[in-house]
């Protein structure tokens, strides 16, 4: 089973770019979306040319913001939209698909934004997330993609020293954050497969930074440590355009 996981920005907009062309060609059996910046009835639109996939979309009550979608090949046994904490699920952030063998959660984390003003909240988010992923294991296998919001790693970000505990996305709250997810025995399947690669999945609009390649990698999919054996292959396809970020992908036995 080959899985992608893209932040298209607004599922409107990269569709204007090439979104469909780029599916088809990457041919994935699962695709998981993050802020797709639209309504249910707008997702479905969108991607209605890519005919062989079932499409669930969980959206924000505000139109136009966050989103996350799973389009799959395989019809999944239910669909749950958010993680049952009302606080968080008004922002359309989580979709979990349940498969015969395992869950599939697509997830857009939030951003800390500017001057940090969300970091608190941030915080709080990660811990009832991971609450709700480690709920799930408890049956079956977990695999969760999406865009995390954080560079884990030095060598997740193009200038670690000068973005440190001043951008949001690379303080050590969020590095915290994010290792809390790994010491509960989940696993980045890229950094796993490909311990010293430097690769980006997220690159500013700002000062040609794509082309310079100053980017950070935010993107992940992480995945129950019982699964470790069953991924084939991790990877980052840097060379889709259409978004700020670029698709992250598995390739697993299931």
């Amino acid at each position: 089973m080959k899985l992608i996981s893209w932040n298209v920005n607004g599922i409107r907009a990269v569709r204007k770019k090439g979104f469909e062309d780029s599916i088809k060609r990457a041919n994935p059996d699962i695709i998981c979306l993050q802020e797709t910046r639209a309504q249910p009835e707008q997702v479905a639109e969108a991607v209605a040319r890519l005919e062989d996939y079932h499409v669930y979309s969980n959206s924000a009550v505000r139109k136009g913001y966050s989103g996350t979608a799973i389009l799959t090949k395989v019809q999944p046994q239910h669909i749950t939209k958010g993680i049952a904490i009302e606080e968080h699920d008004r922002e359309g952030r989580v979709i979990t698909a349940e498969f015969e063998n395992f869950y599939l959660v697509s997830v857009y984390v939030p951003n800390s934004g500017n001057e940090l003003v969300r970091l608190d909240y941030r915080k709080t988010w990660d811990g009832d997330f991971l609450g709700f992923l480690k709920n799930l294991e408890r049956n079956k296998p977990v695999i969760a993609c999406g865009d995390f919001n954080v560079a884990h790693q030095e060598i997740d970000i193009a200038r670690p020293k000068a973005n440190y505990n001043k951008t949001a996305g690379y303080t050590q709250t969020e590095i915290d954050g994010l290792s809390n997810f790994l010491d509960a025995c989940f696993v980045d399947t890229f950094r796993h497969r490909h311990t010293d690669t430097v690769k980006y999945s997220w690159w500013s609009f700002r000062a040609n930074a794509r082309a310079k390649n100053i980017g950070w990698r935010i993107d992940y999919c992480i995945v129950t440590l019982g699964l470790l054996k069953n991924i084939k292959e991790a990877f980052i396809l840097t060379d889709i355009l259409g978004s700020d970020h670029c698709p992250v992908g598995l390739e697993i036995n299931l």
